[in-house]
């Protein structure tokens, strides 16, 4: 069985990962024999967290690369510089994501709107974009797509960013019919609310967060390391014949 989850000698990129599930994902990717990329907006954040799986797994095990996501030229130097370092990306996490806006769709602003389609699924799309041919030509890699379960709901409160996540939910399924015949798989993680800063905002609201503790089955919101162990799977030999898919990692809340 340690073979079968084993990531030795695999390089993986992770966005969004100098905290929360990023970070999660990346420190059991790293434990499990991955190179990984730390990459989030500011440097020193991620150079942190680097400096801990390199001290933890060896001293090549993470590189610290900032990257925003929004910005086509630092996700095209973010893709140039790992492969000058490590020579090749045989996995991609597209974890960064942004939601500016919590309130009703009447509220919602163009721009924000806008900020939101273009972070959450545009620049997946240009990263996913980016890493495809290496993969393709050595028949063999994995795009991880973090998505949401509020792709497979409505919210009076998140529904630009649910907007985004489902669309995130048919980027997966659409590339996985694309490249599949090159031997490329392509799925998302569909997280519950769990404990990050970015979800701070409604499971620090009492009143939702009572809400979950009681309707969802295994009562209470999940941690970061909870999602971590799914991407380990979809980036492993164990996910080898997943693709197309929507894993969804709720305590049993869309149950």
């Amino acid at each position: 069985m340690s073979t079968l989850f084993s990531l030795a000698g695999k390089v993986a990129v992770i966005t969004g990962s100098s905290r929360g599930i990023g970070r999660a994902i990346a420190e059991r990717m790293a434990e499990h024999g991955a190179k990984v990329v730390i990459s989030s907006r500011k440097a020193e954040a991620c150079e942190e967290v680097a400096a801990v799986l390199n001290a933890r797994h060896g001293p090549d095990t993470a590189l610290a690369l900032a990257a925003h996501i929004s910005r086509k030229e630092d996700l095209r130097r973010l893709v140039d510089e790992t492969n000058a370092r490590w020579g090749r990306i045989d996995v991609v996490v597209c974890n960064a994501a942004t939601n500016p806006y919590y309130g009703p769709m009447s509220g919602i602003s163009d721009e924000q709107f806008r900020k939101i389609l273009e972070n959450n699924v545009i620049a997946n799309h240009w990263l996913i974009q980016m890493v495809l041919p290496q993969m393709v030509e050595r028949r063999d890699g994995s795009v991880i797509i973090v998505s949401s379960i509020g792709g497979l709901r409505g919210s009076p409160v998140i529904g630009a960013y649910n907007i985004s996540k489902a669309a995130d939910l048919q980027l997966a399924r659409n590339l996985a019919v694309e490249y599949g015949p090159h031997n490329v798989r392509v799925n998302c993680i569909a997280p519950g609310l769990v404990r990050t800063d970015f979800a701070r905002a409604l499971w620090e609201d009492p009143q939702r967060l009572q809400q979950v503790n009681t309707a969802v089955p295994l009562r209470r919101i999940g941690e970061p390391d909870e999602i971590a162990g799914a991407a380990v799977f979809l980036a492993s030999q164990a996910g080898s014949f997943v693709t197309g898919q929507a894993i969804v990692v709720d305590g049993g809340a869309t149950c």
